[in-house]
């Protein structure tokens, strides 16, 4: 059995989606200075890094990120490779990549590959999700959806359109997943966001890994 950790660390470098907060960790208390502990305060949004969207991030009067099913985040996924060339995926790769019958789908693409050189900031030319692959998925009964950067929706295109057709339908979306590692196949996925009860619900940062049987 192989285990991946598919999660982008968290850190005060990575990118974040732009409007979103920073990222600042900052250590309170260091046994350096001859406190008892250490201890480090977390600032950060709710979609940094490795992330999930709860249906009420878009939708108002939906389900929170603490009344996420845990039969949905854990259990067989595939992994489907979408070549490099490709900038949105549409509902052509969908029907080619023969989806029927699967729970949870991760979509590795070449924005993997941007996790290599965070320094460079936020890459708006992410491969993102079009709408009409977002219906198709819906569609065939999809549960669970991840995407390799930090969001499913082409940027700035002036609508949200595949949020909307999926978690309308109570798809469980990742964003920001790290897939340099793992091929196209099929693997266990066990993701768990943090069980955030206060604030808006909208989402909150997970670990994810994928492990073969």
């Amino acid at each position: 059995m192989q285990i991946f950790d598919v999660t982008v660390p968290i850190s005060e470098k990575m990118p974040t989606f732009p409007g979103d907060p920073g990222v600042e960790l900052e250590i309170v208390h260091s046994l350096e200075k001859g406190d008892n502990a250490n201890v480090t305060m977390l600032r950060f949004g709710a979609h940094t890094g490795t992330h999930v969207d709860a249906p009420v991030h878009f939708i108002a009067g939906t389900s929170r990120v603490d009344a996420m099913p845990l039969d949905v985040l854990i259990g067989r996924a595939r992994v489907v490779e979408i070549q490099h060339d490709v900038d949105g995926i549409t509902a052509e790769h969908i029907r080619t990549a023969n989806l029927e019958g699967e729970s949870r789908v991760l979509f590795k693409t070449r924005s993997s590959e941007f996790w290599s050189n965070m320094s460079e900031g936020f890459r708006t030319d992410f491969t993102y999700i079009a709408p009409d692959a977002a219906q198709e998925l819906a569609d065939l009964n999809v549960r669970l959806v991840g995407i390799d950067y930090l969001s499913v929706e082409k940027f700035k295109c002036g609508s949200y359109d595949t949020h909307l057709t999926l978690l309308r339908k109570g798809v469980v979306l990742i964003e920001g997943l790290d897939l340099r590692a793992v091929s196209a196949g099929e693997y266990e996925l066990i993701c768990l966001p943090l069980k955030l009860a206060g604030g808006a619900g909208d989402g909150a940062p997970a670990r994810v890994v994928l492990r073969t049987s």
